[in-house]
């Protein structure tokens, strides 16, 4: 894995001061556009799934789109995708969530998870935790069971994996690169 993890953080941008002074922003889009490092990342999330015995990807709008969609083909499993609120047609659920500078809401089609369905949400980053918390509970309120939360990174000084633990019920949080 330690092969892996020097791949994918060497494939990764630092962008100072993006997008606001004193923020660096993490650029996965060179990451993405190397197809070898791509695709040990979409293969290293979807062998996640087969450990975990998924049988659905959540992908997170937009860049959880990006990795769960792959990551769920080399897998075998259905994907899902859950998008921020108006963005799906016909009958949703939703989940509101509080960010650090407002609220948003998230959405998924109500007939796409379902009580025999075990989930892995897959995302690129691990922040603050808010929205892979929305989405725990939205995929329990569509009844399926969440078998785990998937990240290319995490931030950890930003407290997302604290935010999680009292949601996750047991399932895990597995971050492939921590920083």
């Amino acid at each position: 894995m330690t092969d892996i993890k020097e791949l994918l953080l060497s494939r990764i941008r630092d962008v100072p001061d993006y997008p606001e002074p004193g923020v660096v922003f993490k650029d996965i889009t060179p990451l993405l556009a190397d197809p070898t490092a791509f695709a040990a990342l979409t293969q290293s999330l979807a062998d996640l799934c087969l450990v975990h015995k998924a049988t659905k990807v959540v992908g997170l709008e937009a860049r959880g789109f990006i990795l769960g969609a792959p990551a769920a083909v080399r897998a075998g499993l259905g994907f899902v995708p859950v998008r921020k609120a108006g963005k799906l047609p016909g009958a949703t659920l939703s989940q509101g969530y509080e960010l650090e500078y407002g609220t948003a809401e998230i959405e998924v089609h109500a007939e796409d998870l379902s009580a025999e369905d075990r989930v892995m949400v897959i995302d690129d980053v691990l922040a603050t935790g808010g929205t892979a918390e929305a989405s725990v509970e939205l995929i329990r309120r569509a009844g399926a069971q969440v078998v785990g939360v998937s990240v290319l990174m995490e931030l950890g000084f930003l407290g997302g994996r604290a935010r999680l633990s009292g949601v996750l019920d047991g399932a895990p949080l597995e971050a492939l690169i921590q920083v």
